[in-house]
C-alpha cells in the first residue's frame, strides 16, 4: 500500500488576523484524512463589550473587521435598537442600506482584482497580473474607491467608520456631496457590467457539489442590511431563532469556533444569496444571468466570483436609486430610548451572514454580548469543499497545482484571515 502525506502550511500573512493549516493523508489515491485548521489570537471583543453603554457597541464593534466594518455596524445596531419600541426614520434606513452598499463594492471589488484574478489569468499577485492587465486592476481599485467614498460620506472614514449611531448618524452628508459621489458611481456601471461579463468569460473550474444555502432574504428587495434568514432547506427563521438551529463547537486542532446548520456545514456569502434572492434582482440584472449564461442557482462554488461580480453592479445601482434625489434630513437620527432584555440582529456582510446578540441591563449597559461572524459559519463547508474539490481533481497532481488549488477553493469564501491572500507552503512526506 502506498501512502504519502501532505501538509500545506499558511504562514500569518498581512491581509488580516489569523492563519492556518491544511494537512492531506493520502493512501493508494485515496484522500484518508483532511483537516483544515484555523489559528486566531484571542481578540476578546465579546469581553470588551461587557460592562460598556450601548451607545458605545457601534464604534467597538467597528474594529473588529477592516474590511467588513459597516456590517459589524449595522448587525449591532439591529439587535440594539430591537430593544426600543420605536424604530428609526425611513430616511435612516435608506441611507444605512447606501452605507452598506459602500461595503460591498469595495470589498468585492478587492477580492475580485486584487485576490482572484491572479489565481485564474496565471500570476501570483495583482501586482505581477498588472503588467499584462493594467486595466483590469485600473478598474478594481477605481469601484474600490468608490466604495470607500460611499462609505466616507455616511461613516467619515473609509476604514473602522465612526458616522453610524443608534437611531441613525451622528451627520447628514451635504446634497452637494452626495450629488457629486452620485455622479462618478453612474460612471462606474459600464465598468462593472464589463467587470461581470469579463468573469464569467474566465476558464473557471467547472465543479459541481452539494451544499447547504444560507442566507438573509427580503420579501421586496435583494437582502442586505435586514431580512429573515432563508435557507436551501426550507427554514424561515428570524434573528431571535438562529440559536436554534446553527452552533458553533470547538475543534481540537482549531482554535477558531466552527458553525452547523442543525448538524451539518452550510454556505453563507455572495453565491449562497444569489441562489436564494436572485429572483429579488432588478430587471437589467435578471436579463444579465442570461448574457452571460448563467443558471441558478447554482451548486459550483467557483461561480461565487461571478456572484461578486453581480453584486457589484446591484450595489452601484443600489447606491444611486437611494442617493439621487437626496436631501438633508430634518434630523439625521432618532433618539431611541432601549428597554432591558435580550435583542439579536443580522445583516449581509460581503462574506455572509453576520448575526450578534445582545443582552442588555437596567442601567442601560451591556451584561452580555455574542458575535457570530460568515468566516467561522464557512470553516466547515470550506473542510468539506475541500475534500471533494481536491479528490475530483486529482491527488496524484503535483505539490504546486494541489496548492494552488487549494487556495483558490478556500478564496471562493473569501474568509478574513491569512489565507484569503496567496499563502500556501506545501511540504509533502512520501512513505
Amino acid at each position: 500500500m502506498t501512502s504519502r502525506r501532505i501538509r500545506i502550511d499558511v504562514p500569518a500573512l498581512t491581509r488580516v488576523e489569523g492563519e492556518g493549516s491544511l494537512r492531506l493523508e493520502v493512501s493508494n489515491g485515496q484522500l484518508i484524512e483532511l483537516g483544515l485548521s484555523i489559528f486566531e489570537p484571542p481578540r476578546y471583543f465579546e469581553k470588551f463589550l461587557e460592562g460598556r453603554e450601548a451607545k458605545e457597541v457601534v464604534d467597538i464593534v467597528a474594529r473588529i473587521c477592516g474590511i467588513c466594518p459597516v456590517a459589524y455596524q449595522i448587525s449591532a445596531l439591529s439587535a440594539l435598537e430591537s430593544l426600543s419600541q420605536q424604530t428609526a426614520s425611513p430616511w435612516v434606513q435608506q441611507m444605512r442600506r447606501a452605507f452598506y452598499c459602500g461595503e460591498w463594492l469595495q470589498s468585492h471589488s478587492l477580492h475580485i482584482h486584487l485576490l482572484a484574478l491572479p489565481d485564474f489569468l496565471g500570476f501570483d499577485n495583482a501586482i505581477a497580473m498588472a503588467e499584462q492587465y493594467p486595466d483590469e486592476v485600473k478598474r478594481g481599485l477605481k469601484l474600490q474607491g468608490l466604495g470607500n467614498a460611499l462609505i466616507r460620506l455616511f461613516g467619515g472614514r473609509s476604514v473602522h467608520p465612526v458616522g453610524a449611531r443608534l437611531g441613525g448618524f451622528h451627520h447628514a452628508p451635504a446634497p452637494e456631496e452626495v450629488a457629486t459621489l452620485v455622479a462618478k458611481l453612474k460612471e462606474a456601471r459600464d465598468d462593472a457590467r464589463e467587470l461581470t461579463q469579463f468573469c464569467a468569460g474566465l476558464p473557471l473550474p467547472d465543479d459541481p457539489q452539494e451544499f447547504i444555502c444560507v442566507a438573509l432574504h427580503h420579501p421586496d428587495r435583494y437582502a442586505m442590511e435586514c431580512g429573515e434568514i432563508r435557507t436551501s432547506t426550507g427554514l424561515t427563521l428570524s434573528a431571535d431563532q438562529f440559536e436554534q438551529h446553527f452552533h458553533e463547537t470547538h475543534k481540537p486542532d482549531s482554535t477558531a469556533l466552527w458553525s452547523d446548520l442543525d448538524g451539518q456545514p452550510y454556505l453563507t456569502g455572495p453565491l449562497a444569496r444569489l441562489n436564494i434572492n436572485h429572483a429579488q434582482l432588478p430587471d437589467f440584472l435578471q436579463a444579465r444571468f442570461g448574457e452571460i449564461g448563467l443558471q441558478l442557482p447554482s451548486n459550483n462554488m467557483f461561480h461565487s466570483l461571478i456572484a461578486r461580480a453581480l453584486e457589484i453592479e446591484l450595489s452601484l445601482h443600489e447606491a444611486i436609486q437611494l442617493l439621487h434625489e437626496y436631501e438633508s434630513p430634518e434630523a439625521s437620527y432618532t433618539v431611541l430610548p432601549l428597554e432591558s432584555g435580550v435583542g439579536c440582529g443580522m445583516s449581509e456582510a460581503p462574506r455572509g451572514l453576520l448575526w450578534h446578540r445582545y443582552q442588555l441591563d437596567e442601567n442601560g449597559l451591556i451584561k452580555a454580548a455574542r458575535i457570530v461572524p460568515p468566516t467561522s459559519q464557512n470553516q466547515a463547508r470550506i473542510e468539506a469543499d475541500l475534500h471533494r474539490s481536491l479528490t475530483a481533481f486529482g491527488l496524484d497532481n503535483d505539490e504546486d497545482s494541489l496548492r494552488l488549488r487549494a487556495e483558490q477553493v478556500i478564496r471562493n469564501y473569501d474568509p478574513c484571515i491569512s489565507c484569503a491572500t496567496h499563502f500556501l507552503t506545501l511540504i509533502k512526506d512520501e512513505k
